[in-house]
């Protein structure tokens, strides 16, 4: 079956975009320009700018001066589209707490002594700011600290694809429901792990950041996958 006029029109623009042809904050051909290129209706051509728009490959202004433009990149944005994805491949159990994980640890590991090398005082001043209350009973404060320390951790690397990549490995619709699952005195690993974490940051120790990372994968793993996996 053909896909949908509005469809063929996207993917072609968005090729036009993701290969560079067109470049961040240049000007789309008008409305009427691309239904003579293409040669469908404007209502067609809508919708496809529609469809590029949900997916923060450009932005549509009004006005005299307006129009459809190629967005700059962000990997927060882009990073929706791919938490999209895993939560529908983990809400379906396409995919299990087990390989999050082990997506996790090729990521994060790797990204810990990066952080370690290129931190900023403002990196390491981020890092302080998500160290939470491990005795705390509030779990959903507990998980945003523990995301904005590994987002912290992430833009350390000063590598935009590291963030663009390991954002949706922190959104996981159901968390929360895996969380409140875990075995007394996980919190107080975590909370641990964070701060041996911060610590080997500080100081500029790749190695020692390689190594608690990976432990605290290897931690989570063996606490979270008989419980949660099948929840996942």
């Amino acid at each position: 079956m053909r896909p949908p006029a509005y469809q063929t029109l996207a993917e072609d623009l968005r090729a036009e975009i993701t290969s560079g042809r067109l470049r961040p904050g240049e000007r789309l051909p008008t409305e009427p320009q691309l239904c003579a290129r293409s040669g469908v209706s404007r209502s067609t051509v809508r919708e496809a700018l529609r469809l590029l728009a949900s997916q923060h490959l450009i932005v549509t202004t009004r006005g005299v001066t307006g129009g459809s433009f190629v967005a700059h990149p962000s990997p927060e944005d882009l990073s929706e589209t791919l938490t999209t994805g895993l939560n529908l491949l983990i809400n379906t159990s396409t995919a299990s707490l087990c390989d999050l994980l082990e997506v996790r640890e090729s990521v994060e590991v790797p990204a810990a002594a990066h952080a370690a090398r290129r931190r900023t005082e403002e990196h390491v001043a981020e890092l302080e700011a998500a160290i939470f209350d491990p005795c705390a009973t509030d779990i959903p404060a507990m998980l945003t600290a523990h995301r904005r320390f590994h987002a912290a951790l992430v833009a350390a690397t000063r590598n935009p694809l590291y963030e663009l990549l390991t954002k949706p490995l922190y959104q996981v619709s159901n968390e929360r429901e895996v969380a409140a699952t875990a075995p007394p005195g996980f919190w107080l690993q975590v909370d641990a792990d964070h701060r041996e974490l911060l610590r080997c940051v500080k100081i500029k120790d790749a190695d020692g950041a390689t190594k608690i990372a990976r432990e605290h994968i290897t931690f989570i793993r063996n606490a979270l996958t008989p419980e949660a996996r099948e929840r996942l």
